[in-house]
This record gives C-alpha cells, structure tokens and sequence, in this order.
C-alpha cells in the first residue's frame, strides 16, 4: 500500500506545498490524456487511498469525493489535437504541468508518477516509479484523474455510440477496434495511434 514517506522525506527537505500528479489515458484510441495534481492535508487523508486501478469503480468515487473534501486538487487535459500533435507523452506532461498550475497554491515540491519529469515543471520535482502504488499523494491523483477521465468517457459514448467507450474507456479491446472498422474513425479518435492510423490511410489494392 502507499505511504507518506516520500512526501515526510520532502518536508525534512524543506518543503511545504508537496503534490502528487499522476496522469490516466495514455493507451487508449480516443479522448484526451487527463492529469491530476493533489496536494493532501497530512491531518486529513482519506483511509484506503491506493492506486486507482486496484480499486473497484465505487471505491474510487467515493475516495475521490473524500479527496476533494479534503485536499487542494486541479484536474486538466491534454486535447486529442495536442496528443496528434506533440505526441502522447509530452501530452501527458503538458497535462501534468497543467494541473500543478491550476492548483489553488503553487507547490513547492511534486512527486510525479514514472520515470521522467515534464519539462516545464512549473517547481521542484521528484519522479517516482511506480508511484501510484508507493505515495499516498500521488495515488489520490490517480484517483481523481481516473476518475475524471472516465466520466469524459462516458459522456464521448453518448454523442458516438457503438464504440463501448463507457465500458472500455477507449482503449483497444476487441469490441473497439471492430467498431472502429464496422463505424469508422471519429473527431476524438487519435489519428498517430497506429490503429486508428491504419484504418485512415490504408493503401487499398483493386484487382482489375
């Protein structure tokens, strides 16, 4: 389970403002790429904080309504047209440096999920691997980004259906990828995934 431990190490380093980002929707064909950033209150962190792919879809909405009861949080995006264009993981820290920005204090030290740090990091940062799963504040990101993340999802699903996107949240399962074939490529499908690249510009032979 994760723990507060790199967050204490970073106090007796002098810090105050410590935020945890993590980012959701980095595989999937569709939709944006979504990053929280979470700065909890050391008196008030929920019980049972984990990360969010460990945890049933219920147990992650209610943690995270406790989250936003109770921490500084900022939720932001990186846009399908940013994803083509930068490529998926400078969206992800765009997304990322987003969501430090958006915080209602600056932080003055981030712990962020994976092994690389965006950039443009708006402050000091510390990567963490596999962080969702080691810091408590960095699996609330992943809560609330997930969390927010897939309720775009659902809404995507509503205005194109058949794509299953409120069940597969995008990703390339079987019933995605045929429905992709069966109904074509949409305005929020990611035209430098290979997949939905594939389907765009294959090259058809006709036999005379």
């Amino acid at each position: 389970m994760p723990d507060f431990s790199f967050e204490s190490a970073a106090r007796a380093l002098g810090a105050t403002r410590i935020a945890g980002v993590d980012e959701v929707g980095r595989g999937p064909l569709c939709g944006p790429v979504t990053a929280a950033a979470v700065i909890l209150d050391p008196a008030r962190i929920p019980d049972g904080l984990d990360d969010s792919k460990a945890l049933s879809p219920a147990r992650r909405a209610r943690l995270a309504e406790q989250i936003a009861a109770t921490a500084q949080v900022c939720v932001a995006h990186a846009s399908v047209e940013e994803i083509d264009r930068l490529n998926i993981l400078q969206a992800s820290h765009l997304a990322m440096c987003r969501a430090l920005a958006g915080l209602p204090e600056m932080p003055d030290h981030a712990l962020i999920d994976g092994n690389r740090l965006p950039r443009d990091l708006p402050c000091r940062g510390e990567a963490v691997v596999k962080g969702d799963a080691r810091s408590l504040s960095i699996a609330a990101a992943s809560i609330m980004a997930k969390v927010a993340r897939d309720a775009i999802m659902v809404d995507l699903s509503q205005q194109y259906p058949g794509y299953g996107w409120d069940r597969n949240a995008g990703y390339p399962t079987r019933d995605h990828l045929q429905a992709l074939l069966d109904l074509g490529v949409t305005p929020v499908h990611r035209r430098s995934f290979r997949p939905v690249h594939n389907i765009l510009y294959q090259v058809k032979t006709v036999t005379p």
